[in-house]
C-alpha cells in the first residue's frame, strides 16, 4: 500500500500506537479537525482491503479496529516506505541542514529546488532559518558565484550541530528518514549499539537512555566524517575518571575498525568529554568537590531563600540530587557541549515560578564564573527545584471553598453536620455558623455558597438545603459547589483591577513600556525605585515571552511592597526580542504573598492553554477583558 501523501502516512503511524481524539490529531498534524476527518475517510478507503478500519469511539477518539488479522499482518510486514522528499517548511529546513552538514562540495539551490519539486524562492525563504540555526554553532554559509553555497566552521562545531539535529529528529520519529537514510552511513548505528553497550557495562558507566542514544549518534556522525576525510585536531581532555578514559579508548578502537582509518588522539579525548558529560553519577556528596558543584548548589539554594522566601537549604535529598546533576553539567558547560532538553518548552510553560527562581539564581552566579549555562541546562535544574518546592511548600496554591452554615437546631446537631461535611469534603472551610434570623438580616454573603438546614431566600450566593442526615442527592449538590475551581477566579478578582489596566494603540518599544508601568507602580507605592532596573535585567537574561504573544515581565526576586498585576493590551503589538507581544502582564509580587505566586503564574498558563490571546487582545475595556478572562478560567 502506498500513501498518496506524507500526512496520511504520519496519521496512520500516530494511530498505530494509541487512540487519539480528533482535536489532538489536528494539533499534532497542524491541520483543522475537518481535515483530520477527511484524512481518516481517505485512510479507511485505503485500508478497506487490508482488514482494518479506523473507528471513532466516544470519549476515546479514533482507534484501529482490525477485522481480518491475516490481511492486516501482511500489510504490517510490507510497511510503506517513508517519502524522501520534504513536504513542509520545517521538513525542508531539516533536509537543508543535513545537506549542508554532510556535503563535501558546494550546493546550489536550483538543484535542490528541482529535486524537491519546489521553487528556488521557497528555498531562499527557508535559508534564513537555516543560517540562524548554524549561527548558534559558529558556523557560516558562504556563497560563491557559479559555484553555489558551502558551509564553513570548525569540525567540532559541524559534528555538534549534526548530532544535536539528529538527536532531536529521532525523538520525534525513531524511523526518521534523515537519520536512517541521509545523514549516517548505512548500518553504522546498529553496529555501534551492541559495542557501546558492552563497553559501558564493562567499565560500569551508567547513562540515561537519551545519553546513550546521543553518544551512539555522535559516534555514527564521527564515523561518516572521519571516513570522508574530516578528522578532529588539537584537542585534549585529561580531567576525567579512569573508567571514562578506558571506555573512550575502546570506543575509539571500534570507530577505527568501522572507518578503516587511524584515529588521532583528539578523537579519543573528545569521546572522553562526551561520556563524562552524560554519565549518571553515583557519588556521595562528600566525594564531590565543593569548589565547583557544591558551590553552585549552595549558591542556588541560598539565592532562592534570600530573594524568593522559599527555604530549601535543609532538603538533603534535593542537595544530593543537584550535586550529582551539576557535577556532569559543569563538564558540559566547560566544553560547550549542548545537551538537548525536549521538555524545555513544557517546563517554561507549566513550571514558570520554579523556572524564574532557578534562572535568576543561575544568572546571578554567572556573573562570577566564566561558564555560560544555557536554557537547556537551566530546564534540567528547574525539575529538581520544582520537586523540592512541592515537597516543602503548597506550591500549587489553591483557595479552598468557603461556606456559610445556616442552622437553627441544637448545638450538637450543628457539630454533627459540620463534622460530616469536613469528613466528606476536607477542603471545605466553614467560616461562620449563624441562625436563620441572623441570615435574613444579612445584606450579602461573603462566602462562596450557603448550606442551610431549612429553606431560605437566595441572596448573592448559591444555597443548598441539607437535612441533618443528608441524602446522596444533597451531598452531590454540595459536591458540585465544593469541587469548582475558585482559585483562578479569586486571583482575577484580587489582583486585577481597572486602575492597573491599559490599552496601547500607539507604537512603543519594550523599554518605554517598562518605564511607564514601573513608574506608575512606584508612584502608588507598590514598588521601589530599584524595581525597574531589576525588570530590565531579568528581560536581558532570557525573554519573558510565555508563548502565543503573551509576555510576563517581572523582577529578579520578590521585590514588590504589595502584589499587583499590570495588564497591557497592545493590538498593534510591542517588539519583544525576536517576537511581538500583544498581551503583557507586568508582575510585581511581594514576599508576604509568595505562597500565592504559583497560582498567579498558573492563571497565565491557563490563558495560554485556552489560546485566549486573540480574544484578550480584541478587548476595548477592563470589563471586557475580565469577562473573557473569567470565561477562560471557568472552563479550565
Amino acid at each position: 500500500m502506498r500513501f498518496p501523501n506524507q500526512r496520511l502516512a504520519q496519521l496512520f503511524s500516530l494511530l498505530q500506537n494509541e487512540p487519539l481524539p480528533q482535536d489532538e490529531l489536528a494539533r499534532r498534524l497542524t491541520v483543522s479537525t475537518r481535515t483530520v476527518r477527511a484524512d481518516i475517510t481517505a485512510l479507511n478507503e485505503l485500508l478497506l482491503h487490508h482488514g482494518a478500519q479506523f473507528v471513532l469511539s466516544r470519549g476515546t477518539g479514533y482507534q484501529l479496529s482490525i477485522t481480518d488479522a491475516g490481511r492486516y499482518a501482511a500489510l504490517q510486514t510490507a510497511h510503506p516506505r517513508q517519502l524522501r522528499i520534504p513536504r513542509t517548511g520545517p521538513e525542508r529546513i531539516h533536509y537543508l541542514l543535513v545537506r549542508f552538514l554532510t556535503a563535501a562540495y558546494s550546493l546550489k539551490l536550483e538543484d535542490l529546488a528541482e529535486e524537491w519539486f519546489v521553487s528556488r524562492a521557497t528555498l531562499q525563504g527557508d535559508m534564513a532559518e537555516v543560517r540562524e540555526w548554524f549561527n548558534r554553532y559558529n558556523l557560516s554559509i558562504e556563497t560563491r558565484p557559479r559555484h553555489g553555497m558551502k558551509l564553513f566552521g570548525s569540525e567540532m562545531s559541524i559534528r555538534a550541530c549534526l548530532t544535536d539535529l539528529l538527536s532531536r529528529l529521532i525523538q520525534e520519529d525513531s524511523e526518521h528518514p534523515l537519520v536512517n537514510k541521509e545523514a549516517l552511513n548505512a548500518g553504522v548505528p546498529q553496529q555501534l549499539e551492541q559495542g557501546l553497550q558492552a563497553c559501558f557495562n564493562h567499565y560500569r558507566i551508567r547513562l540515561t537512555d537519551e545519553g546513550e542514544q546521543f553518544i551512539r549518534l555522535y559516534c555514527a556522525v564521527a564515523v561518516r566524517r572521519i571516513s570522508e576525510g574530516f578528522p578532529l585536531s588539537d584537542f585534549t581532555a585529561d580531567d576525567v575518571g579512569d573508567n571514562v578514559r578506558e571506555a573512550a579508548r575502546d570506543i575509539a578502537g571500534l570507530l577505527q575498525t568501522l572507518t578503516s582509518k587511524t584515529l588521532s588522539e583528539s578523537e579519543e579525548h573528545w569521546l572522553r568529554v562526551h561520556i563524562a558529560a552524560r554519565q549518571v553519577q553515583d557519588l556521595a556528596p562528600s566525594t564531590i568537590s565543593a569548589d565547583d558543584a557544591g558551590a553552585l548548589v549552595n549558591y542556588i539554594l541560598r539565592y532562592i531563600n534570600t530573594h524568593f522566601n522559599y527555604n530549601l537549604l535543609t532538603d538533603a535529598q534535593l542537595h544530593a540530587d543537584l550535586l550529582t546533576h551539576i557535577k556532569t553539567m559543569i563538564t558540559r558547560v566547560r566544553y560547550q557541549i549542548s545537551l538537548p532538553n525536549p521538555l524545555l518548552s513544557n517546563i517554561k510553560q507549566h513550571y514558570p515560578l520554579a523556572w524564574d527562581m532557578t534562572l535568576a539564581a543561575v544568572s546571578s552566579w554567572g556573573k562570577y564564573t566564566p561558564y555560560a549555562i544555557n536554557e537547556n541546562e537551566v530546564g534540567f535544574l528547574v525539575l529538581h527545584i520544582g520537586v523540592g518546592l512541592e515537597r516543602h511548600y503548597n506550591i500549587g496554591y489553591q483557595r479552598q471553598p468557603q461556606v456559610l452554615l445556616v442552622c437553627d437546631t441544637g448545638n450538637s446537631t450543628v457539630r454533627m453536620i459540620q463534622a460530616m461535611l469536613l469528613r466528606k469534603y476536607p477542603q471545605l472551610e466553614v467560616t461562620r455558623i449563624i441562625s436563620l434570623r441572623d441570615y435574613e438580616q444579612l445584606a450579602s454573603v461573603e462566602e462562596d455558597f450557603v448550606i442551610s438546614t431549612a429553606r431560605i431566600s437566595d441572596k448573592n450566593k448559591p444555597v443548598v438545603v441539607m437535612s441533618p442526615f443528608p441524602t446522596d442527592y444533597q451531598l452531590e449538590q454540595i459536591g458540585k459547589l465544593v469541587l469548582v475551581d475558585r482559585t483562578r477566579p479569586w486571583m482575577l478578582e484580587k489582583y486585577f483591577d481597572a486602575g492597573h489596566f491599559c490599552i496601547i494603540d500607539e507604537p512603543m518599544d519594550q523599554q518605554a513600556l517598562f518605564r511607564r508601568l514601573c513608574g506608575a507602580l512606584e508612584q502608588e507605592g507598590f514598588v521601589d525605585s530599584e524595581f525597574l532596573a531589576s525588570v530590565v535585567e531579568r528581560e536581558a537574561i532570557v525573554s519573558t515571552m510565555l508563548g502565543d504573544s503573551i509576555a510576563l515581565p517581572h523582577s529578579l526576586g520578590l521585590l514588590a511592597n504589595k502584589t499587583a498585576v499590570y495588564t497591557v493590551l497592545a493590538p498593534e503589538g510591542i517588539p519583544w526580542g525576536d517576537e511581538t507581544a500583544h498581551v503583557i502582564f507586568l508582575l510585581a509580587i511581594s514576599k508576604s504573598e509568595y505562597e500565592e505566586a504559583m497560582a498567579i503564574y498558573d492563571l497565565f498558563v491557563t490563558f495560554l492553554r485556552e489560546r485566549a490571546m486573540p480574544r484578550l487582545k480584541a478587548c476595548r475595556s477592563f470589563d471586557e477583558f475580565k469577562t473573557v478572562a473569567v470565561e477562560c478560567v471557568s472552563r479550565f
